[in-house]
């Protein structure tokens, strides 16, 4: 009975037990904590903004904070990217940074964005840049403008412009596929489906998903094109096919099967075929990843009594035990760099996310909510998105490694699971 729930739990990463009604509705972000170390960058209304359909400031100010990078502080007034902002003054209210620019429609409809950003400090020009778009792009250009920003800042890459891919259930029984911005915002429904869809997986190459779905009346894996809607039947062998994981170079994905009796850790070429066998234990092997680098696996088993997360060679071989605290450990997921393994872990009733510092294989729960689920990196392996239960509703958080800032994106009524954050894309900077 115990490996009976067990495996339910895994294969729908809870999504089949606490899924419920939802609304499809525009987001909200809120925004807690405070990080040790903050950029403080002023944030100027652009000129032209106020009728334009999406306010950009705002959506860069909401990306900056969510990170946990950036404290956003008011310019006090408008400013566009000709003119050189006044320093001494933002210095006076502690900003580092300035963000400029101004919005016009032009007569075909599209609109011309353009910033410049300003290192007050230093009262020097960090770059120009302008973006010309249709109103349906300007939050993509938003989240354009915030990596930019993030990158001249910070050094490193920004995650603003990726999407993130998660599940909802409807009061009437659908569920949906849905695939938003990484904030939440701007949800398209790539599939829906009068029976469970979960466990969705971003290929390396941004543009497909996998998932499972039980529209035929069991678990089947599928590989979707997000921007066509095509999508094939990769895995319906005999039994449940579920857990898919893509390989880093997108040429395999490992699902769990149970065509052979038990439910098993197998290699499947992208594209189909005849799947190869990984494990060969008596007990349940499902929720396997990667490692960034592909020459190994992590994945969840209880062979040795209770859920644990091990790891083997990605083409097979020993496995060895990579959990030690705690009686009950799943949803392994591995940051980009290699240095950080995110999973859920139960401490007494509680399902809580940990982070592991993989050299060390020091741990630590990062969140104070009772009901986490199926975190996922940023990739820049900077944020963790996830799942949980927060003020008596189902919402998706993110986190940054350390805990101290967290953002929840809520939708209006509704409830959301399984999320997954897809990785850049070749069109980001």
């Amino acid at each position: 009975m115990l490996k009976q729930r067990f495996f339910l739990q895994l294969l729908s990463g809870f999504a089949l037990l606490l899924l419920a009604q939802f609304s499809h509705a525009q987001f909200r972000v809120e925004v807690s904590g405070v990080g040790l170390t903050q950029v403080p960058i002023a944030i100027a209304p652009l000129r032209g903004e106020e009728g334009v359909p999406q306010k950009i400031s705002a959506i860069v100010q909401a990306d900056l904070e969510r990170s946990g990078q950036f404290k956003a502080l008011p310019s006090g007034k408008v400013i566009d990217e000709t003119e050189r902002p006044d320093v001494t003054d933002l210095r006076q209210k502690g900003a580092d940074a300035v963000l400029t620019g101004s919005i016009s429609r032009l007569s075909d409809g599209r609109f011309d964005v353009r910033i410049r950003l300003w290192d007050v400090v230093r009262n020097q020009d960090l770059g120009a840049m302008s973006y010309l778009v249709v109103a349906a792009d300007l939050r993509l250009a938003s989240h354009q403008i915030s990596d930019l920003i993030y990158l001249k800042l910070t050094g490193d890459r920004g995650v603003f412009s990726t999407r993130i891919a998660y599940v909802t259930k409807s009061s009437a029984g659908r569920y949906n596929l849905w695939v938003a911005d990484s904030d939440g915002e701007n949800a398209q429904s790539a599939l829906a489906s009068p029976e469970p869809i979960i466990s969705p997986s971003w290929a390396p190459n941004a543009t497909q998903l996998a998932y499972v779905s039980f529209e035929s009346r069991k678990p089947v894996v599928y590989v979707h094109d997000v921007a066509s809607g095509k999508r094939r039947v990769l895995a319906n062998f005999k039994g449940s096919n579920s857990a898919p994981s893509w390989s880093p170079d997108g040429r395999t994905v490992a699902v769990t099967l149970s065509r052979d009796g038990g439910s098993q850790l197998f290699l499947l070429d992208s594209q189909g075929g005849e799947p190869r066998r990984l494990t060969q234990s008596v007990a349940i092997d499902t929720e396997t990843v990667f490692s960034p680098d592909g020459t190994a696996i992590y994945f969840v088993s209880d062979r040795g009594g209770s859920p644990q997360i091990y790891r083997m060679p990605a083409m097979g071989g020993p496995a060895n035990r990579v959990t030690f605290t705690g009686n009950y450990n799943i949803s392994p997921a591995l940051s980009p760099d290699g240095r950080w393994m995110a999973y859920i872990s139960r401490i007494g009733n509680a399902y809580k996310l940990h982070v592991m510092d993989i050299a060390s294989g020091n741990s630590s729960a990062i969140t104070d909510t009772i009901a986490d689920e199926r975190p996922s990196f940023a990739p820049n392996s900077r944020l963790i998105v996830f799942a949980t239960r927060q003020e008596g509703r189902e919402a998706l958080m993110t986190t940054t490694l350390d805990g101290r800032i967290k953002a929840r994106l809520a939708g209006q009524g509704g409830d959301l699971r399984e999320p997954n954050w897809g990785p850049f894309s070749k069109a980001q900077p």
